[in-house]
């Protein structure tokens, strides 16, 4: 008769018992001090219940009246999406490159992660009133809004892309005495095209839900009109607008998610 085995216990993630302890009680005790010295206006709370109701009641049934005004937000927004996709993934291509420590010297290297950072370090919103406040209202905003959003995600996944390619093949290459650029086309873009079209595709899908938001804030788009219709407190043609933009984001879930699937 064999021996039972011992069962594999998984180890705690903090193996010493007093610190675990202290750890738990120490975040115990930073969320209900958080909980406790939150400046909440309860009576405010309560009013707000309220107003909530009357927006409810507003907004049911939705009104489709208006659908020529709703179409021509959701065109504007696609455009912004396509225009601020393209823009995005061609700059992101040599910011991928300059950020990849394998390929780039290291000077190079810095300044690309440095762009990466910045362009990652503020929420879509923000940028956007910062361009609207340069530019003006209206979809230029939005473009140049989500151009900057697209290269802090794409040149990111690109460049840890680029560092974990196969470098037989550009040692292979150098070897036969091919210059920068054709070691460039031949052995780095041909591992990395199938990723950079995924994340081109996902980039669409992400910067069309993008455009929806940042139009809120005056840079065109479907959100500008979602924005003028509270606004004027046409709350049933903005629940409209809502089940809109909720609609087209699943469907282009769907079908970039089907995209996705046969180019891996």
């Amino acid at each position: 008769m064999s021996a039972p085995r011992d069962t594999w216990v998984k180890p705690p993630f903090i193996a010493n018992p007093v610190l675990r302890w202290a750890v738990y009680l120490g975040l115990i005790g930073y969320f209900g001090w958080v909980g406790l010295t939150m400046p909440i206006d309860w009576n405010r709370v309560a009013e707000g219940i309220g107003r909530a109701g009357r927006i409810f009641g507003g907004a049911f049934p939705p009104s489709f009246e208006r659908s020529g005004l709703l179409i021509d937000g959701f065109l504007e927004s696609l455009k912004i999406a396509v225009l601020s996709t393209a823009g995005g993934v061609l700059l992101s291509i040599p910011i991928a490159f300059m950020s990849a420590r394998n390929v780039a010297p290291l000077p190079i290297f810095y300044m690309g992660r440095a762009i990466i950072i910045i362009a990652r370090s503020f929420h879509p919103v923000i940028v956007a009133i910062l361009f609207v406040k340069a530019v003006g209202f209206g979809p230029f905003a939005g473009v140049l809004t989500l151009i900057i959003y697209s290269i802090g995600f794409v040149a990111k996944m690109l460049a840890e892309r680029i560092e974990e390619i196969d470098f037989g093949q550009v040692e292979a290459v150098r070897a036969a005495g091919a210059p920068y650029f054709s070691t460039l086309f031949y052995a780095i873009f041909p591992q990395i095209m199938p990723r950079q079209i995924g994340l081109a595709i996902y980039q669409l899908d992400s910067n069309l839900r993008a455009s929806a938001v940042v139009g809120i804030v005056g840079a065109g788009g479907i959100g500008a009109t979602l924005a003028n219709a509270f606004g004027r407190y046409d709350y049933d043609f903005a629940l409209a607008i809502t089940i809109v933009i909720v609609a087209v984001i699943l469907f282009s879930e769907a079908v970039s998610g089907v995209i996705r699937k046969r180019i891996q």
